[in-house]
């Protein structure tokens, strides 16, 4: 059931809280903002069920003028852990129902799943039906000897609500899929088929939908000389349709085969405009982690499927070597490409994952060096960037380097190097002043900026303790959740009796009716990059027009694209916080099921 909280115009005052709540160990804070100057000096906890006032607090920051409002504060509960469900009151005005208890957030990592299937090119089992089956023809390529021939590249997933495939972010994807299973399998579930139709075959669905996307890359890597880095351009940008239904012709008939571009040192683009391209490295590299962390996870169902992708991951590796530099996906008819400008911590989480599995003294010695090159990520604590300018999002070489125990000066300096970033992202909410806490920069795709920082967070506080960061990644989770200045959730459909996005940049849901559930929207975005793009707009009236402004805007509207459009790689990249939270239900029943006996 959705129980949709909308915005009443003659509101001036309102409470936002993490819609699916808290954690009974958590740190629990809401935010109240207003349009009218005054502070808080108190709050209640209301029990929703006896309507009991159950908690009375006043731990509370006035937080003075934000974005969109006169006033506001923050209402620190941490110290209230009775499970139940609630709503916090502060005068009139009271937040949207929210729970406290550790098993509140069991079955959470099943739900970007259930996006990643809908994404799948090929066979899509949402659908029950076939698209791009004739990809592709190659085009692009650097040598100019191998343009023209056919490659069979049907598979992988539409990097968002478009139908473009591009190995930057579904290589990205499979790997934080990976990742998620490799630290939290108790936290996923069997109930998928390897196709995607319902029915369990007995291998978790996090490694279904990893091992469909190692499928594609297998595909996009037909030999140890040939590497691919996209399939399509922006001539996709014909109308919006169901990929099944997609009819664009790029010269081989209408709903035929579409480019699929190599992998490029040089600068790549067949129309006017072209990406910066200098070498190799951040796609190869991507290809490798990938390819060594699935053959170790797949082995005990895909044996000699494992086998083959190590042989891939060692040649994509060391062809990397051979060529750094960042290989940056190809525009088409507008400006837009993904400008990643960084590649040493691509080729950094590709050693890292090499010495995992192969235990090579050579491969750490490598990773140390690659690190080095880049100890932060660049975006943390920036005010700005290009579009993936920095990319991924989250250095997870770092973490690896910080966890192991056979360098220790090494490891030391790569749990510095995570403090560092997150310190910059917290100073620089502190600097803002921000009731949320928000440090994160409004550009396209903050939210996958988010879920890359709260993963940076959880990771740092599993390997030191150090609970310095503990409230502004409970502070981002919920932020994603609801506790933000819309009150809305940026994961379609989840909660799903809460504020979620309704009317996402998708032709399932826009022209069908079809619900996208467990996709991660864009989320919110500086005003100024908004007004700049081509060819947005509204379609309806703004709900959220009250808490708009000249900062930043968020818009539950399909014609914003900017905003509210979910993208694959940033949903798959939620599978590892929200495995995390859903083992603490695990957890919880564990400790029942102790007491019990």
């Amino acid at each position: 059931m959705i129980l949709l909280f909308r915005v009443s115009h003659a509101q001036t005052t309102w409470i936002r809280v993490n819609q699916v709540g808290y954690l009974q160990n958590d740190v629990k804070v809401a935010v109240w903002v207003s349009k009218e100057k005054k502070n808080v000096s108190s709050f209640e906890i209301i029990d929703v069920q006896s309507g009991k006032v159950v908690y009375s607090g006043n731990k509370i920051m006035n937080m003075g003028k934000q974005p969109a409002f006169e006033s506001s504060a923050r209402l620190d509960f941490s110290d209230f852990s009775r499970p139940g469900r609630y709503v916090i009151k502060v005068g009139e005005t009271k937040s949207v129902p929210f729970s406290v208890g550790n098993s509140i957030y069991a079955g959470s990592s099943e739900i970007p799943l259930k996006y990643m299937r809908q994404q799948r090119c090929g066979y899509n089992p949402f659908l029950k039906d076939s698209c791009h089956v004739y990809d592709g023809i190659t085009v692009g390529d650097p040598d100019g000897k191998r343009d023209g021939i056919y490659y069979n590249v049907t598979g992988g997933w539409h990097d968002a609500s478009d139908y473009l495939q591009y190995v930057t972010t579904s290589a990205n994807a499979v790997y934080q899929l990976l990742f998620a299973y490799n630290r939290y399998p108790e936290a996923f579930g069997d109930h998928y088929q390897a196709n995607g139709n319902e029915g369990a075959n007995g291998i978790p669905d996090i490694l279904d939908e990893a091992k469909w996307g190692l499928d594609w890359l297998v595909k996009m890597n037909p030999d140890k000389d040939t590497y691919f880095n996209q399939v399509a351009d922006d001539r996709d940008h014909a109308g919006m349709v169901l990929p099944t239904q997609q009819k664009v012709d790029y010269g081989w008939g209408a709903g035929k085969e579409r480019p699929v571009y190599f992998c490029s040192p040089k600068p790549q683009g067949l129309f006017k405009y072209k990406n910066r391209s200098t070498g190799l490295a951040s796609t190869l590299g991507k290809y490798a982690s990938s390819f060594t962390l699935g053959a170790k996870l797949l082995a005990p169902y895909y044996p000699a499927f494992s086998e083959m992708l190590l042989q891939k991951a060692r040649d994509a590796y060391h062809k990397g070597v051979e060529n750094p530099g960042v290989c940056q996906t190809a525009p088409g008819g507008a400006p837009y490409f993904y400008e990643e400008d960084n590649w040493t911590d691509d080729m950094q989480l590709a050693a890292a994952e090499m010495y995992n599995v192969l235990r090579n003294n050579e491969y750490l010695t490598q990773a140390v060096h690659y690190g080095r090159m880049e100890p932060v990520t660049p975006w943390m604590g920036a005010d700005s960037a290009r579009h993936y300018q920095w990319y991924p999002f989250v250095n997870l070489g770092n973490y690896h380097l910080a966890q192991q125990n056979d360098n220790p000066a090494a490891k030391a300096e790569f749990i510095r190097n995570m403090r560092t970033g997150l310190q910059r992202v917290k100073d620089r909410a502190q600097d803002l002043g921000d009731a949320f806490l928000n440090g994160i920069p409004f550009i396209w795709c903050s939210n996958n900026l988010t879920v890359g920082f709260i993963s940076q967070c959880r990771l740092y506080h599993e390997l030191t303790g150090d609970n310095s960061f503990l409230e502004i990644e409970t502070a981002m989770r919920d932020w994603l959740l609801g506790c933000n200045p819309w009150g809305t959730s940026m994961l379609v459909g989840y909660p799903d009796n809460g504020d979620t996005p309704i009317d996402p940049h998708s032709a399932f849901t826009h022209l069908h009716g079809m619900p996208i559930t467990g996709g991660l929207v864009d989320g919110p975005i500086y005003t100024s990059i908004f007004n700049s793009l081509i060819g947005i707009y509204l379609a309806k009236e703004d709900e959220y027009a009250p808490f708009q402004s000249d900062y930043v805007v968020y818009h539950d509207d399909f014609a914003d694209y900017s905003t509210n459009e979910p993208t694959m790689d940033g949903t798959a990249s939620l599978c590892f916080y929200l495995g995390y939270l859903d083992s603490q239900a695990n957890e919880a029943e564990k400790s029942w099921r102790n007491h019990k006996e």
